[in-house]
C-alpha cells in the first residue's frame, strides 16, 4: 500500500497541498483530478521525492519515506512519468528503455531483455531501434510509460499521460494502461484532464480543488458529487457526457 497521511505543502505563503490523505493498492488504478492549480502534481513530486512536504508523511507498506531523496524513493518501487517529455533523444527508444532498467539496479543483459519485453508488451516493439528524438508524440508518451514500466515498480505515478493526444490516441492509452496492473501487479495513481480517458479507466478518482480533497470515489460517484460539479466537472449534462 502506497498512503499518504494528512500531507501539507506551503510556497512562500500559498498552500498547495493542503491536508490530503489518499491510499493506493498494487493492482488499483487511482485517478486524481481537478482544476489546473489544484495541487495534483506537486502531491505526485511530494510522493516520488521531488518537493518535500511541509507537513504529513508518505508510506510504502510500514515504511516512512517522507523526504526521501527521490533516488532513494525509486528503489522502493515508485516510478514516474512528467508532464514534459524527458526521453534521451539522442538514444535509440531501446535504449531509452534499458538506461532505466539498469538504474534499478539490473546488469545490461537483462536490462536489455527487460526493455525489449517492456516494449513488446506496450505493443511498440517495432520502434526499438527508431531514434526517440524522432517519434511523433504520442509514440514517445508511450516510450516514457515504458521507461518508467521497465524499473518493475510496485507503484506507478503517471502525469498528464494523454496530454496532446487525439482521441483515437486517448483511447489506445486506455486499453495500454488499463491492462498494467494485471501484467506487472502494479497500482497506478494517474493525473489527467482526458475526463474522457478517466472515467472509464480509474476504478476509484481523488479530487483535489485548491489543495484540498472535495470528493473521493467511483467514477459514478464523483459524477454526481455536487461539490466536484461545481468545481470541475461543470454541469451534471456535462459530466454524463464526459463519463462516456
Amino acid at each position: 500500500m502506497l498512503t499518504v497521511q494528512n500531507v501539507v505543502k506551503n510556497f512562500a505563503g500559498l498552500r498547495a497541498v493542503d491536508h490530503v490523505s489518499l491510499s493506493l493498492s498494487q493492482g488499483e488504478i487511482l485517478g486524481l483530478i481537478g482544476p489546473n492549480g489544484s495541487g495534483k502534481t506537486t502531491s505526485i513530486n511530494i510522493i516520488t521525492g521531488l518537493l518535500k512536504p511541509t507537513a504529513g508523511r508518505i508510506l510504502v507498506g510500514q515504511v516512512d519515506i517522507t523526504g526521501w531523496a527521490p533516488h532513494r524513493i525509486a528503489r522502493m518501487g515508485l516510478a514516474r512519468t512528467f508532464q514534459t517529455i524527458k526521453l534521451f533523444s539522442s538514444l535509440t527508444v531501446l535504449e531509452n528503455v534499458e538506461v532505466a532498467a539498469v538504474s534499478a539496479g539490473l546488469s545490461r543483459r537483462k536490462a536489455k531483455a527487460q526493455a525489449s519485453s517492456v516494449l513488446g508488451e506496450l505493443g511498440i516493439d517495432r520502434l526499438a531501434e527508431v531514434p526517440a528524438g524522432t517519434l511523433p508524440y504520442g509514440e514517445e508518451r508511450r516510450v516514457e510509460i515504458a521507461r518508467a514500466l521497465a524499473r518493475q515498480p510496485g507503484f506507478l505515478l503517471l502525469d498528464e499521460p494523454a496530454a496532446g493526444l487525439n482521441e483515437a490516441e486517448s483511447d489506445a492509452l486506455l486499453e495500454t494502461l488499463a491492462a498494467l496492473p494485471h501484467k506487472y501487479g502494479c497500482g497506478i495513481l494517474v493525473v489527467d484532464h482526458d475526463m474522457r480517458l478517466m472515467m472509464r479507466l480509474c476504478q476509484r478518482l481523488h479530487v483535489l480543488n485548491y489543495g484540498r480533497t472535495i470528493g473521493e470515489g467511483t467514477p459514478e460517484e464523483i459524477r454526481h458529487n455536487p461539490a466536484v460539479i461545481e468545481a470541475y466537472l461543470g454541469s451534471s449534462k456535462e459530466s454524463s457526457h464526459a463519463a462516456t
